[in-house]
């Protein structure tokens, strides 16, 4: 219906079914309409199970098969007596003379108004044909696929739970984090829908992550929809197949384990996995052999509990999970630190095992398409300081309002209209921000929680672009020192990471580039490796410095990440120095997960796990806040570098890193042992060799892990 069917007063249908009608009531009905009465239908009457067209079909215009009957209007025009127990079967949107009578209404209507009517939304199934084919594949922009079905993907998980709503939900994120949802649809399927409804004949992939048994009607439906080529993927569901059963071990229940993942032909995936206490067993007297996906237990009985088992003689597949792929870390099932560490070391590999399953049952986890540039908003932290920028502004573009650099050309507009094109290279700058407004950055809470002198009170704002290290390229040898640059993205597009590594940035991470002058002739002037060390202290210290929040596990690593205890990154810095005259202008580049779980760990999952272990109720934090008070703590730790030198900081850095005592080996994996100690004058690593003598140690180059295979410097 599309909520195109109107009724009177104002009624809106919800849904149509097919109802069994007796002989003496299709009679009445045939009487009341003669009468010119209105047909009133008994509270009683049975309703149809089913709502599936008939199987029969004949071929023109008169014909049944999904679409059986004429509607009455016609039949009584036609003289033609109502032929008793006759089952009137609904248009159903498969059915191509439906489609085709819609298509034509639409276009007519359209026609005829100055209405712009939208196309319909995507609903066709393979059995459309011609004309019908090529609309389908217009319809929304969705992706094809090899059946030709609607790219819906359905989610069951019952409907007697109590957990069944939050559970949706994690199951909802889940599959939107491995599949692109501008592609698929995903929607809910309630247990009386999966009895009662068509919903076979638009379903991509059916998953059943049900906690409670499957009622055998709905189990039924399940199967027959998987003899007719559909596929399943069934997470910790009591969903069976082909000769595969359910066995329960308690002593597995809700308990972390070691789970080896098999891709034949592919080699292994090892992970920890949260167990839902059941294992797959096979029949007796039924040997099986399972499909090219496995999982089992590292266990001594090697237990099953990722099986593929293909079914039917039309193609169907499902893949059974007996492991909570579905749950992230931070549930409330899992009880203890470790649990939470060893689940979220492997978040990474538990997606890599989910898009593995979603690309084996036939859909793609291609890497979505990057979002297109967003202009760039000329903001400011205090009102004091616009008019000076404006009239600096005014002094050093061109005539055409263009600031050009070797890397980049800003061009700075009042506003900006969507036709402007946008390139890496050239940008434009909107100086008007009365209007301005994001759902990701608060310039006002950025203000409250910005307490500098100079650093962070420009600030070029964007939605969406390259990287922010280029952002300040143009402008940071010209702007005065005390209108400190900062440049503040949500995405990035070709985020930079050490070397020639790249840093993904999804939606939640802090990403900003800050400008910073360093006079050559002062303590941190001739110290400039220990630039990156303050920027990753800062923003350790910037979260452990809020009141309540010190004991959140945020460390630093050497040289210049920041990680949860010493499991996980959680962030980095890259800084880019030049020297001109006697003043270094550098570049400080960072970026940290903030509120985006995955692909591994941001913040506020540790601050959620805190709560959860020391029943606290920490409140989740902002990128724009903790970005604000990262670079507040970075102009103060520079001024105390400045007047104490490494001594002034050190104490702070070595009480959040994560090296204190680590043992590490010298030019390779076999090399010399050695204990890490400190940081010497310069910011290198100090290690103390099994002799007794304390060195210092550079990187060799590589750009993965700079604590692994460091070498002694040549003696000069």
């Amino acid at each position: 219906m599309e909520d195109r069917l109107q009724m009177e007063n104002g009624l809106v249908p919800q849904k149509i079914v097919s109802v069994h009608l007796q002989d003496s009531a299709l009679q009445e009905l045939e009487d009341q309409a003669s009468s010119g009465r209105a047909p009133v239908l008994q509270p009683n009457a049975e309703l149809s199970p089913e709502m599936e067209p008939s199987g029969d079909r004949r071929d023109g215009p008169e014909a049944s098969g999904a679409c059986a009957s004429k509607p009455s209007r016609d039949s009584a025009e036609d003289s033609e007596p109502c032929a008793p127990a006759r089952h009137r079967h609904l248009h159903l949107s498969s059915c191509h003379e439906c489609l085709e009578l819609e298509s034509s209404t639409i276009e007519s209507v359209r026609f005829a108004s100055a209405e712009n009517i939208p196309e319909l939304p995507y609903d066709a199934s393979s059995s459309l044909e011609g004309a019908s084919d090529e609309l389908s594949l217009e319809r929304e922009g969705r992706r094809g696929n090899a059946t030709g079905k609607a790219p819906n993907i359905l989610l069951y998980v019952g409907s007697g739970s109590q957990d069944a709503p939050g559970l949706l939900q994690q199951v909802q994120a889940l599959l939107a984090n491995c599949v692109d949802t501008d592609s698929y649809l995903l929607y809910p399927l309630s247990e009386d829908s999966a009895r009662r409804d068509p919903w076979p004949d638009s379903c991509l992939l059916l998953v059943i992550a049900a906690r409670e048994p499957i009622p055998e009607d709905v189990h039924g439906r399940f199967t027959a929809y998987l003899e007719q080529g559909g596929k399943v993927l069934s997470l910790s569901s009591s969903f069976r197949l082909g000769g595969w059963r359910v066995a329960s071990k308690a002593a597995l229940q809700r308990s972390v384990q070691n789970l080896v993942f098999s891709k034949v032909g592919r080699g292994d995936v090892k992970l920890s996995a949260l167990s839902s206490g059941c294992v797959y067993k096979e029949a007796p007297g039924e040997p099986l052999c399972p499909g090219r996906l496995q999982g089992h237990l590292e266990n001594e009985d090697k237990d099953r509990v990722i099986v593929q088992v293909p079914f039917g003689v039309h193609g169907g597949e499902a893949v059974l999970c007996q492991v909570h792929l579905e749950v992230p870390a931070s549930t409330s099932v899992v009880r203890t630190q470790e649990e939470f560490n060893l689940l979220k070391s492997s978040n990474i590999r538990r997606y890599e095992v989910l898009k593995e399953i979603l690309t084996a049952l036939g859909l793609s986890c291609d890497a979505r398409e990057a979002p297109a540039l967003t202009p760039l908003y000329l903001l400011t932290a205090t009102e004091e300081i616009r008019d000076p920028l404006m009239q600096w502004l005014g002094r050093h573009v061109d005539a055409e309002g263009v600031i050009k650099s070797r890397k980049l050309s800003l061009k700075f507009v009042s506003s900006y209209t969507p036709e402007g094109e946008i390139s890496p290279s050239s940008i434009p700058v909107v100086t008007d921000t009365e209007a301005f407004s994001s759902e990701h950055f608060n310039l006002e809470l950025y203000r409250q929680n910005l307490q500098t002198k100079h650093l962070g009170k420009i600030i070029l704002f964007a939605e969406v672009t390259s990287t922010t290290m280029s952002l300040l390229d143009g402008l940071m040898f010209e702007v005065p020192q005390e209108m400190g640059l900062i440049a503040i993205a949500v995405r990035q597009t070709e985020g930079k990471g050490r070397g020639p590594n790249s840093w993904l940035s999804p939606l939640g991470c802090a990403l900003s580039t800050v400008l910073v002058a360093i006079p050559l002739r002062s303590q941190l002037g001739q110290r400039i490796p220990f630039v990156q060390h303050l920027m990753s202290l800062a923003i350790v210290e910037a979260v452990r410095s809020i009141p309540e929040y010190q004991d959140i596990n945020l460390r630093v690593k050497w040289p210049n990440d920041i990680y949860y205890s010493d499991l996980m990154k959680v962030g980095g810095v890259l800084v880019n120095s030049t020297l001109m005259g006697e003043t270094f202008y550098i570049l400080i580049g960072f970026g940290f997960n903030v509120t985006n779980s995955n692909p591994t760990i941001c913040i506020n999952d540790l601050i959620e796990e805190y709560n959860k272990q020391h029943r606290a109720e920490l409140k989740p934090l902002r990128a724009d806040c903790v970005i604000a008070r990262a670079v507040t703590v970075l102009e103060r730790l520079i001024d105390t570098f400045q007047d104490r030198g490494p001594d002034g900081v050190l104490p702070l850095y070595y009480r959040y890193w994560v090296h204190s005592g680590q043992q590490v080996r010298l030019g390779s994996a076999e090399g010399q042992k050695v204990w890490i100690v400190g940081l010497d004058d310069l910011g290198f690593l100090q290690v103390h060799q099994e002799g007794g003598e304390v060195v210092t140690v550079h990187p060799d180059g590589n750009s993965f892990d700079m604590l692994r295979n460091l070498i002694l410097p040549k003696r000069q």
